[in-house]
């Protein structure tokens, strides 16, 4: 675990390997322990992965009061300054998706290609309402499961770990979703994502950009995969049958494959 100051906070970060560096971006609920069964996929094509912890995100500090996900973008830019890093790969799933959007906005420069897995352009009207539905939860720990971690996932997915997803229920509920830190994190991560909303400057995105939709996502729909798509002019979409939000954790081997074959491949000219 290394440890990076910004604005007198502790940001928590991990760098694994060596070689092509691959900054991996969380999504909301997540954290860098959340990737430990993928690093040595991850890393195996010479790609040095870099896994952050962003504000108020697993062991980094907690914030002081509500904010909104340009902190975050500059979390990110004070890490690349601080690993001496001019050009990033960068891999981001859900929240950790519209940060790396917002990144490449504004520090296009700073991004080799990008990946986006279930994520958004804009925190929609029906968005926030999801986000205020999590924020009503908080108080219960088995409310907050329920609207939180079901929809997460496809029935499919859900069915076939049933008895995994059980084990997960008592656990989050015994533990992360019974804590007042931890869901006053939750709440303030949830807000920070309500003013979200790059979309006029998709058409100015050029970075090389592989964006990974599901067909049961419930949390961001395919439609905004597509709408990202349209208007970014150097972007591609891969759909993935009968799997949802998570994506990752449903087809590892799949969104491995995207990810590190897409970060690493060579340019073809025709």
């Amino acid at each position: 675990m290394s440890i990076l100051n910004f604005n007198g906070k502790n940001i928590n970060y991990r760098v694994v390997g060596e070689g092509k560096p691959l900054l991996i971006l969380n999504g909301i609920m997540m954290s860098t322990k959340s990737w430990a069964p993928f690093e040595k996929a991850f890393t195996k094509h010479n790609n040095q992965l870099i896994l952050l912890d962003l504000m108020d995100q697993g062991e980094s500090d907690k914030y002081d009061c509500d904010f909104d996900q340009s902190l975050q973008v500059e979390v990110v830019k004070a890490l690349l300054d601080e690993l001496k890093i001019e050009k990033i790969n960068i891999m981001g799933t859900s929240y950790g998706g519209e940060v790396a959007l917002q990144f490449a906005s504004k520090y296009q420069e700073r991004v080799e290609r990008m990946v986006l897995a279930n994520t958004v352009a804009r925190t929609n009207a029906w968005l926030k309402e999801i986000g205020e539905a999590w924020n009503c939860a908080a108080g219960d720990p088995l409310a907050y499961y329920s609207t939180t971690i079901p929809v997460i996932y496809s029935p499919q997915f859900y069915d076939r770990k049933a008895e995994w997803m059980k084990q997960r229920k008592e656990l989050l509920t015994k533990t992360a979703f019974a804590s007042k830190p931890f869901l006053d994190s939750m709440i303030r991560l949830t807000n920070s994502a309500n003013s979200h909303d790059v979309i006029e400057n998709l058409s100015k995105i050029k970075v090389k950009t592989l964006v990974i939709g599901s067909e049961q996502d419930h949390i961001t729909p395919l439609e905004e995969q597509r709408l990202i798509v349209r208007l970014m002019p150097n972007a591609e979409l891969v759909i993935l049958p009968d799997t949802g939000h998570a994506s990752f954790y449903e087809r590892p081997l799949v969104f491995t494959s995207l990810l590190t074959g897409f970060i690493n491949a060579d340019e073809v000219v025709l």
